[in-house]
């Protein structure tokens, strides 16, 4: 599955008022009328809990200069460190990564088996995008979609 390219987004969440987040890249536009949102998250992930706790979730489309993002959300270190430094803004109740080439909130729908993940359904309920060029994962490397850097 290595050579399916896929757009390399952050899912946030806030829990007890603090941001969260993990990076995912199983994540898919479900539908358009209405607009959801599909994110399937590993059930070990520590920012599962948090979406399944509020009821809505965030997701970040991250843009071709992203990629530390990427890699510092992919890592098991406290959800404190890894927002250290991290520009973000709240976007329809959560945290929305500044730079990132589409944003949107969900209110979560629908929570599925998805064998080791959870697969999540949501509904948009805010989004905002840029004309940026986006990150994706493809052959185990983050690169751009235009440039192939």
């Amino acid at each position: 599955m290595g050579a399916v390219p896929t757009a390399v987004t952050v899912i946030t969440a806030t829990a007890a008022g603090e941001p969260l987040g993990a990076t995912a890249n199983a994540v898919v536009s479900l539908s358009v009328d209405p607009p959801l949102m599909l994110v399937a998250l590993d059930r070990r992930s520590r920012t599962l809990g948090a979406l399944q706790a509020a009821a809505g979730f965030g997701v970040c489309v991250l843009a071709a200069s992203q990629a530390e993002l990427a890699l510092r959300f992919a890592t098991k270190e406290p959800h404190p460190v890894k927002w250290e430094g991290v520009t973000w803004r709240d976007l329809g109740g959560v945290p929305a990564l500044d730079g990132a080439v589409v944003t949107m909130a969900c209110e979560l729908r629908d929570e599925l088996d998805g064998g080791d993940h959870a697969i999540l359904t949501g509904a948009v309920t805010a989004l905002e995008s840029a004309d940026l060029e986006p990150l994706v994962f493809h052959q185990g490397t983050y690169r751009g979609l235009a440039t192939g850097a």
